[in-house]
C-alpha cells in the first residue's frame, strides 16, 4: 500500500519496495525526459540495493559481522542527522507514530544490519541475494497480521511458490550447495528479512503522519543511537587498524549508498507519480545481486541456483499481482 503524507507528498513504502516485486512508478503523464529521469532514479536505487549482499560479504571478510552491522547504521546516521536538521524533518508528533517509528528503527536499522551481516559471514552472497527475494512475502504476512486480515488466495498461492523456491535454495539435498554457503547462514539472512519487514510495515504506518523521508532519516538516527552503547565492547581501534581500502569502501557503501542514496532515489522516483510499471525493474534485483556476487566475489553460478531464484521471484510476482489487481478495481 502506498500512503501519501500531507507533509512531503512522498509515498510510504513497505519492505516489498526494497526487493523484487515492489511497486512501480506511474510515468505515463510525464514528458519523455521526465520518464527517463524517473526510470534512471529507480534503476539506480535497484542497482545500489543489489550490491548490498556482495559488499556485505566483502566487509565481513575483514571485520567482525557485528562491527559491520553497527558501522553500517552509524555511518548512515552520521550522514542522516545533519540532513534531518537541514531539511527540518519533524519528529512524529503522536505517541502512536513514535512507537511505530521505534519499531521501524529497530527492525530496519538495528536487527536487519546486525543479523544480515552475521548471516553473510556464514553463507554466500549469492544465497543471501536470493534469500532476500522473499522480503515482500514477509512484509505482506506481517502487514496482514498487523491489520488482522487474511490475504486472498492468489497471495497465498504466490507465497507458497516463493517458499518452495526458498526451500530449494537452502536445502542441500536439492543439490544447490555452493562453496561458502550454509544452512545457518541462509536462515540468519531470512531472519534478518523478518526484522526488516516488521520495520518497514511499522515505518509505512508512521509515514502517514511524518512522511517517508522523515521516518527513514529519523529511523537511521534512532538506530545509531541504540547501537552507540555497543561501541566500547567492539574494540574498534584494533578492528579498524590495517583495514584495507576495500573494507573501508564497503562500510561506506552500506552506510551511505545502500541506506541513504538508494532510498532517496527510490522515494524521489515514486514521488513523481503513483504506482505504475517502472518499479517492475525491481524484479531484476535478486538476479542482479546474484550476478554481482559472481563478478565481484567469483562465486559459482549454477542452473539449480538460478532455478531456485526464478521460482522465488515467480511466487513473489504472483503474490504482488493480487495487490495490483485490487488497486485497479
Amino acid at each position: 500500500t502506498v500512503v501519501r503524507s500531507a507533509r512531503d507528498r512522498s509515498p510510504s513504502l513497505p519492505a516489498a519496495n526494497r526487493t523484487a516485486g515492489g511497486p512501480a512508478v506511474k510515468t505515463a503523464g510525464l514528458p519523455a525526459a521526465g520518464r527517463f529521469a524517473v526510470f534512471s532514479a529507480a534503476l539506480a536505487a535497484v542497482i545500489l540495493w543489489a550490491g548490498t549482499p556482495a559488499v556485505t560479504k566483502l566487509a565481513v571478510g575483514e571485520l567482525d559481522p557485528v562491527v559491520v552491522g553497527v558501522l553500517r547504521t552509524l555511518v548512515g546516521a552520521v550522514v542522516a542527522v545533519p540532513i534531518l536538521f537541514a531539511r527540518r524533518l519533524a519528529f512524529p508528533a503522536s505517541a502512536e507514530a513514535r512507537r511505530l517509528l521505534a519499531v521501524s528503527a529497530l527492525g530496519g536499522f538495528v536487527v536487519f544490519p546486525l543479523v544480515f551481516s552475521l548471516g553473510l559471514e556464514r553463507t554466500s552472497a549469492g544465497h543471501g541475494a536470493l534469500a532476500m527475494a522473499v522480503l515482500p512475502i514477509f512484509t505482506g504476512l506481517i502487514a496482514a497480521a498487523w491489520d488482522r486480515r487474511l490475504p486472498g488466495r492468489r497471495w497465498w498461492l504466490g507465497a507458497a511458490i516463493a517458499l518452495a523456491g526458498t526451500l530449494l535454495l537452502i536445502d542441500r539435498r536439492f543439490g544447490l550447495a555452493t562453496p561458502g554457503a550454509s544452512l545457518d547462514g541462509d536462515l540468519l539472512v531470512l531472519l534478518s528479512c523478518l526484522g526488516a519487514s516488521a520495520g518497514y510495515v511499522a515505518g509505512a504506518r508512521a509515514a502517514r503522519e511524518a512522511g517517508t523521508f522523515a521516518v527513514t532519516f529519523w529511523g537511521l538516527g534512532l538506530g545509531g543511537l541504540v547501537l552507540v552503547p555497543l561501541l566500547p565492547f567492539l574494540n574498534l581501534a584494533d578492528a579498524l587498524s590495517g583495514l584495507s581500502a576495500v573494507a573501508w569502501g564497503s562500510v561506506a557503501y552500506l552506510g551511505v549508498l545502500s541506506s541513504i542514496a538508494a532510498y532517496s532515489a527510490w522515494y524521489w522516483a515514486l514521488a513523481q507519480g503513483d504506482i505504475g510499471r517502472t518499479g517492475l525493474v525491481q524484479f531484476v534485483q535478486p538476479f542482479l545481486a546474484l550476478l554481482l556476487a559472481v563478478i565481484v566475489l567469483g562465486e559459482a553460478l549454477t542452473w539449480p541456483l538460478l532455478l531456485a531464484g526464478l521460482v522465488m521471484v515467480a511466487g513473489v510476482a504472483l503474490a504482488q499481482s493480487e495487490g495490483r489487481a485490487a488497486a485497479r478495481r
